[in-house]
């Protein structure tokens, strides 16, 4: 017995696997837990559309009675979207959500988890989790980089969220051995800014030279997974300092309010949109369409 079992992949998926063409993951914590709707529903269409036009096939997870869907129907993304009674599911709470045939939106953690089960290589998400501000007393650490120490999946995002400790976050992902590469930078970016300040060790030219990493790591037989860090576009990055000032706020708003646990992030992104008046949410869809093109891209190259 095994998590096969709970797969239920959508039709042209399956077709895609089973024909060695590029197929790209996509969480559905960005949907129900990132953006508010209809947006959430126009981005999730559109950001499918972007994988479709790099000629790869896209395959948002979420777990929907019982079953791990690869491959959302329209119908699927509507309950997604809507967010009623959908809970944030990482891998602690998984078999809980599958037993009891509850709706849960996979985070970074689980989306690697089923697109491994389903024999993905490539996902595509806004921003990973990491090393919360103080985390070094309270602990709080996202179960996101356990899983990219341990599972072989490579994953496309704009950084680490900026609400976090990214210089922390960075050094817990070089402790679980996973390598962290920058698309055309040599530094790793911070969700809505380009720049965090923090050097990477290398920078791919492209996307080419990234799917090559890929490949040999996957010859070799490494285990675990590979963070890509791909900068958001020029057009719509944030100004650091700027930012920062603005999630200082939230931080704070989050702590009156006495926000723990896996609640603190949907909050901070939420309170960050009403700081800025919602171009937090205009750069947070563009830097996701972008990764989302990223990984298309190396999907096909691979």
């Amino acid at each position: 017995m095994s998590i096969e079992k709970y797969l239920d992949i959508k039709a042209e998926v399956k077709q895609a696997l089973a024909e060695g063409k590029p197929v790209v993951a996509l969480e559905s914590t960005i949907l129900s837990h990132g953006m508010p709707y209809p947006q959430n529903l126009e981005f999730a269409a559109k950001v499918e559309d972007v994988i479709r036009a790099e000629g790869a096939v896209p395959a948002t997870i979420a777990l929907i009675g019982g079953k791990i869907k690869v491959g959302l129907e329209k119908e699927d993304l509507e309950i997604m979207c809507r967010a009623e009674n959908v809970g944030k599911v990482s891998r602690r709470d998984f078999a809980i959500y599958i037993a009891e045939k509850k709706t849960g939106a996979t985070t970074v953690a689980s989306t690697m988890m089923c697109a491994a089960a389903a024999g993905i290589k490539i996902f595509a998400t806004g921003g990973i989790g990491g090393v919360h501000r103080g985390g070094e007393d309270s602990m709080d650490i996202s179960a996101d980089l356990q899983e990219l120490g341990h599972t072989p999946v490579a994953v496309v995002c704009a950084g680490a969220k900026q609400i976090l400790d990214i210089g922390r976050t960075l050094e817990y992902l070089e402790t679980m051995g996973v390598p962290v590469i920058g698309n055309g930078t040599d530094e790793f970016p911070a969700f809505y800014c380009r720049n965090s300040g923090y050097k990477l060790d290398y920078a791919a030219r492209d996307e080419a030279e990234i799917a090559r990493i890929i490949r040999t790591s996957n010859e070799l037989g490494l285990k675990g997974g590979m963070l890509i860090g791909n900068p958001c576009p020029v057009e719509y990055a944030q100004d650091f300092n700027e930012m920062e000032k603005v999630i200082q706020v939230a931080l704070k708003d989050a702590e009156e309010a006495g926000v723990r646990g896996k609640a603190i992030t949907p909050f901070l992104l939420a309170k960050i949109v009403e700081l800025t008046g919602g171009e937090s949410l205009a750069t947070n869809i563009q830097l996701a369409l972008n990764n989302a093109r990223c990984a298309a891209k190396i999907a096909a190259k691979l």
